[in-house]
């Protein structure tokens, strides 16, 4: 088997989860967008759905930075992917699709959703935990597959 068959190999599985948590992200976003618009969604306990457009960084802080963020992330991803080309832990290697799929899921937010200028839309926030910043799918998603990666490298 050649190089390059190898390596297209070792990436279908990153590929297909990325792929997966950008399309699951992008039509949640547009269910919340159609359905949340004049309503929440009260669920349990704290839990609620309510709309909220981001254009800010992480939380909601830095409003205003989103084509500064949406750049910085842009140089984070391609440094993980490289990362991601050297290790042999498949599990690294889901983590990093899922990563990379979810930040996809956000920057396209930035780009294609209404905004001043280049990557200055505003990303689609709808998971209201009322006692934490609203958050969105591709964040959980970022959150949970970077803190996996980390142990991950930490058991290594």
């Amino acid at each position: 088997m050649t190089v390059l068959a190898d390596q297209r190999r070792r990436w279908t599985a990153p590929l297909l989860v990325g792929t997966a948590i950008l399309c699951l992200d992008q039509l949640t976003k547009w269910w919340a967008s159609g359905a949340l618009e004049e309503r929440n969604i009260d669920l349990f306990w704290t839990l609620r759905l309510h709309l909220v457009f981001n254009t800010g960084a992480a939380f909601s802080r830095g409003e205003g930075l989103g084509p500064l963020l949406s750049l910085l992330v842009l140089v984070v991803l391609v440094l993980l992917v490289r990362q991601g080309v050297r290790t042999e832990d498949r599990v690294a290697l889901l983590a990093v699709g899922a990563i990379v799929g979810g930040a996809i899921g956000n920057l396209a937010d930035r780009a294609f959703r209404a905004g001043d200028g280049f990557l200055g839309g505003a990303v689609v926030d709808f998971v209201d935990l009322q006692w934490w910043p609203v958050f969105n799918l591709a964040d959980a998603t970022i959150v949970m597959a970077g803190g996996l990666l980390a142990w991950r490298s930490w058991r290594t």
